[in-house]
């Protein structure tokens, strides 16, 4: 089994910290984002979104990252998939926010367009436009996550364990500190994160974003 991906891809740490946690047995295969290697035909033959990551095992492979992260899960047999219908249900509910709501307008209008020039808008009036639109949604979805979908009383996103649905949110949620901000304003979502962060295995499946993270220009950056 290989997992094609880069650690400054956020799709890609959630798949990282699940295989590390899990000690699952996968030849890693970074694809160089920042050197063009996805746009090539190599890669393009691999997956033709020319996105990462990939999973590949035999004849086999998924290019999305939710769905590479349930097929690791019910491989391992894991917990962090329940087996239980509605509890599964809602760990996919969760997932599907994510992906429809918090990353369009989180990761994609409000922190891309800021850090990697190849997101940038043309114009600076455009890149304002998006920067700001993005920006006030962003803020509030996570104001929904942090009194509505997560709350003071739990522990984890869907319950008192902690699920798949974790491993993924925490990836688009860190963000939110990689163009400075301080969640303050999210108390629930700052404490859920610092559980994740305490895991062994985040520094090291973070450490590439963070270090990309420590050279941006802090106070220059819209936050959330």
């Amino acid at each position: 089994m290989k997992l094609y991906y880069h650690p400054a891809s956020t799709t890609s740490r959630p798949l990282m910290m699940f295989i590390a946690d899990n000690n699952i047995p996968a030849e890693m295969q970074v694809v160089d984002l920042f050197t063009g290697e996805h746009m090539g035909e190599a890669y393009t033959a691999i997956n033709p979104n020319r996105l990462v990551p990939v999973l590949e095992e035999g004849d086999f492979r998924l290019t999305e990252s939710s769905a590479i992260l349930k097929y690791l899960a019910d491989k391992i047999d894991s917990p962090a998939y329940p087996k239980d219908l509605r509890e599964r249900a809602r760990v996919n509910e969760m997932m599907d926010w994510i992906n429809t709501q918090l990353c369009r307008d989180l990761a994609y209008l409000t922190v891309y367009s800021q850090i990697f020039p190849f997101h940038k808008r043309p114009t600076e009036e455009s890149q304002r436009v998006t920067v700001e639109w993005g920006r006030e949604r962003a803020k509030t979805w996570m104001k929904v996550l942090d009194e509505k979908l997560l709350g003071a009383d739990k522990t984890y996103l869907c319950g008192r364990e902690i699920t798949i649905a974790d491993y993924y949110g925490a990836s688009f949620v860190h963000l939110t500190e990689v163009i400075g901000s301080d969640l303050s304003a999210y108390p629930n979502v700052k404490a859920w994160l610092g559980r994740m962060k305490k895991r062994s295995t985040w520094d090291k499946v973070y450490e590439a974003i963070n270090g990309f993270a420590s050279q941006l220009p802090k106070g220059q950056l819209a936050t959330v």
